[in-house]
């Protein structure tokens, strides 16, 4: 279950700010696996530069709520993980070519002891931590658009389609049991994307990559009995902790990380890598999908959903962690198109449970 919401401000922007960092020092920690032939350690370079610098935008427009103490907090984390990325891609190519400083945020007077800032570390430079930010600040100030707070207003049944007109990337996270499908007002948005800490949820966000452009990268950690259908995504896709679900994802590369027992339907152009995965099983997209995001019959015959490499599985015999879907038990075009889409009398538990990650 997700934790409870808080309508606190603050606490909400610390909550999207450790969700943010984390997926983006992972795709940190994920360059020095990519090829740079064909462009994929580029397409991540990018990715992560544009994560970066949209974190450091986002510290300085939220400066109407947040105290100069924590500003100062946040951005030595954005300084610590530019580092990362430098010292990283340093190693596989000249400094020049990746050097990204953030645009520093504004901050105003304080009289706050230098020496507290040191007591309150956010990042580990030498090790991805799960956490970056240790302490959430716990006093009221007046809120900005929060579409995760429209969330909770919304009715306790039916689909929640929230529209993320006033952003220019969606996070999602800390949900369960809801049914989100993403409006074209969302196409504005995709300029990255996050699901982090899901729990039955289906979660929709094919409309605006299809009507817009779509998101440069992608990263879905820690989520548990939910469909994600996640559209099409240009750059890389971070898939990490996720347990009994199901995903449809259109992307250059796939990246997938101690996952369980998930299945999905891809279209990548790229081999898709596991890496301390289990019961992990395969399919290509969807018809229904590839129609809807205009993969054209020539594109679909260049899929490599299947050609699977198993960075823990260095035998010569197949890797047991992950296997084809057989066709017998991939979910119909029919639950696509008249279930999944979403119906009035359909609950989210009983969408899940016609495409089979709620049992009966």
């Amino acid at each position: 279950m997700a934790e409870p919401k808080t309508t606190d401000p603050k606490e909400r922007f610390f909550r999207y700010f450790q969700a943010e960092i984390t997926a983006i020092q992972g795709q940190i920690d994920d360059l020095a696996t990519l090829s740079p032939v064909g462009g994929e350690r580029q397409d991540c370079t990018d990715t992560i530069l544009t994560g970066i610098s949209r974190l450091s935008n986002e510290v300085m427009d939220a400066g109407d709520y947040i105290p100069a103490y924590d500003q100062r907090t946040y951005s030595q984390a954005i300084k610590a993980l530019t580092e990362k990325l430098n010292e990283t891609a340093a190693k596989f190519a000249p400094k020049s070519r990746f050097q990204f400083k953030p645009r520093a945020a504004k901050l105003a007077p304080t009289a706050e002891p230098e020496a507290d800032l040191r007591q309150r570390p956010l990042f580990n430079t030498d090790r991805v931590q799960q956490q970056a930010v240790i302490e959430a600040v716990k006093s009221d100030a007046p809120s900005l658009k929060d579409y995760h707070e429209e969330l909770e207003r919304a009715e306790k049944s039916g689909i929640r389609k929230p529209s993320f007109s006033a952003a220019n990337s969606i996070a999602l996270y800390d949900h369960a049991g809801l049914h989100i499908m993403l409006p074209s007002t969302a196409s504005r948005a995709t300029s990255s994307g996050s699901l982090t800490n899901l729990s039955r949820c289906v979660v929709d966000m094919t409309v605006p990559t299809s009507t817009g452009a779509p998101f440069a990268g992608l990263a879905l950690k820690n989520i548990k009995e939910s469909l994600i259908i996640a559209g099409h995504v240009a750059g890389p896709v971070h898939i990490t902790g996720l347990e009994n679900s199901i995903v449809v994802v259109a992307a250059r590369q796939v990246r997938i990380h101690e996952c369980k027992n998930v299945d999905l339907y891809l279209h990548c152009t790229s081999h898709p890598i596991i890496e301390d995965c289990k019961g992990m099983r395969f399919a290509p997209l969807p018809e229904f999908y590839a129609n809807k995001l205009g993969i054209s019959s020539e594109k679909q015959r260049q899929n490599q959903w299947d050609q699977i490499d198993d960075f823990k599985w260095l035998k010569s015999e197949p890797s047991p962690n992950w296997g084809v879907l057989p066709k017998d038990k991939r979910i119909s075009e029919d639950i696509w198109k008249n279930s999944v889409c979403g119906s009035p009398s359909l609950s989210t538990d009983d969408i899940l449970r016609r495409v089979g990650v709620l049992m009966s």
